[in-house]
């Protein structure tokens, strides 16, 4: 989908309960930072790599960081494991089902430029990662025992580094 498309797309804004509050075009979340839902799906082969992938210069936020789950804005109406499989086919190319989402953290995340109530998944697969929509730029798979160093020298998306790093860090073993 072009930007401008995405601009037009209907979001939900909501509370730090995850409440909706409004509904507004995606364009006027972005123009306002307004709270709304987002999911991600951090992927993990089953030889215990994480899937990290650099996202495209045309970003509407955060364009060219490196990121660790595959995901994005939840749609109106739209349950949290469906925007999470949706999500990861588009940006990565790759199929699972909804059962196959692992929860790994949910939060609230806030700075200058996005305003989120996120759940992020793990999922196990293997590729191949196709990352048809556009908005995945490179990939790059990182072994779970140097994910920490591989991290902190990687510019990431602040969200990631803030929700994602620490969440995957603190779990026990690498996700399966």
């Amino acid at each position: 989908m072009t930007t401008e498309g995405a601009g037009a797309e209907l979001v939900e804004v909501v509370d730090e309960s995850g409440a909706v509050v409004e509904v507004v075009t995606r364009a006027a979340m972005r123009a306002r930072n307004l709270r709304h839902r987002s999911t991600f799906v951090v992927v993990v082969t089953t030889a215990g790599e994480v899937v990290a992938h650099r996202r495209a210069d045309d970003k509407d936020v955060w364009p060219g960081r490196w990121d660790l789950g595959f995901g994005g804005v939840v749609g109106v109406g739209e349950a949290w494991r469906t925007a999470a499989v949706r999500e990861l086919a588009e940006e990565a190319g790759v199929a699972v089902a909804e059962d196959a989402l692992v929860p790994l953290v949910e939060g609230v995340y806030t700075d200058g430029d996005v305003a989120e109530v996120a759940r992020v998944f793990t999922a196990v697969h293997d590729g191949p990662f196709t990352c048809p929509d556009g908005e995945v730029a490179e990939l790059a798979l990182v072994p779970w025992e140097s994910l920490d160093t591989w991290a902190a020298s990687h510019d990431l998306c602040p969200d990631t580094a803030a929700m994602l790093v620490p969440a995957l860090m603190a779990a026990p073993g690498r996700p399966r």
